[in-house]
């Protein structure tokens, strides 16, 4: 069986490495070498899992500069199940003319999510912009620490014409990888899925979910240095997706 290859948040970690000047080492998390494919040991890798799902939806990673390094980022997951991801790095001075492209494309239909307390109140939607219905519809994320998402928002002028969705989810996150200050914050991958499912692509979505919860059972076992338990919930249930 042919894995897939490197997807556009891996090929933003490799020229991220390459600029590096000393190795990076995510604290308290997976030591020791990690498979390429999937940032996990090789003994707990889910490379074979991968997910892809069809969706005309598209999703946009604007990362924080170490983002793509960390293994308890998520936005690689979405870029795991998602084939029309694309990742871009974030610096306040300058920005990736490919990113410019990709806004300005009339076959997308651009639109940030992010917390409306934030976001002045004339740009903010809750559903999808009605051009969604002629032009696919393409999720832009910051993905970063909160502080560094509010500065990145603020300093990013070339969005400030885009409309800005503002979700209200009623779940609790159950990422388990980093600590959040909040309850009601979620990780970027599940913020995703509740775009996915807003976008009418709710079987993507239950993918998305079910993709995280496998891969935060990997990362955890990896952790603990116990092996990953293949029938568990997270597994089945990403099985059974995947097999309609």
């Amino acid at each position: 069986m042919s894995l897939p290859g490197p997807h556009a948040v891996a090929r933003l970690r490799a020229a991220r490495l390459a600029r590096s000047a000393k190795p990076f080492l995510a604290r308290g998390g997976i030591q020791g070498e990690r498979c390429a494919g999937c940032r996990l040991r090789p003994s707990h890798c889910v490379c074979t899992m991968r997910p892809a799902r069809p969706t005309p939806i598209g999703m946009c990673l604007l990362m924080a500069d170490i983002e793509p390094l960390k293994p308890s980022n998520t936005g690689w997951l979405i870029a795991d199940v998602v084939p029309d991801t694309f990742a871009f790095g974030w610096a306040r001075t300058e920005v990736d003319p490919a990113l410019l492209a990709l806004l300005a494309d009339p076959l997308w239909q651009p639109v940030v999510v992010f917390p409306a307390e934030f976001v002045a109140p004339e740009r903010v939607v809750h559903t999808l912009p009605m051009d969604h219905a002629t032009k696919r519809p393409l999720f832009i994320f910051l993905d970063a620490t909160w502080p560094e998402a509010r500065k990145m928002f603020r300093k990013s002028p070339y969005l400030n014409s885009l409309p800005v969705l503002s979700l209200s989810p009623v779940q609790v996150s159950r990422y388990q990888l980093r600590r959040a200050r909040r309850s009601d914050y979620l990780c970027t991958s599940e913020v995703a899925a509740l775009c996915l499912d807003l976008a009418g692509e709710p079987h993507a979505a239950q993918t998305l979910e079910a993709y995280l919860d496998v891969y935060t059972h990997h990362y955890l076992q990896a952790k603990r240095q116990l092996p990953p338990d293949l029938a568990s919930p997270a597994h089945l249930a990403l099985r059974a997706l995947s097999h309609p």
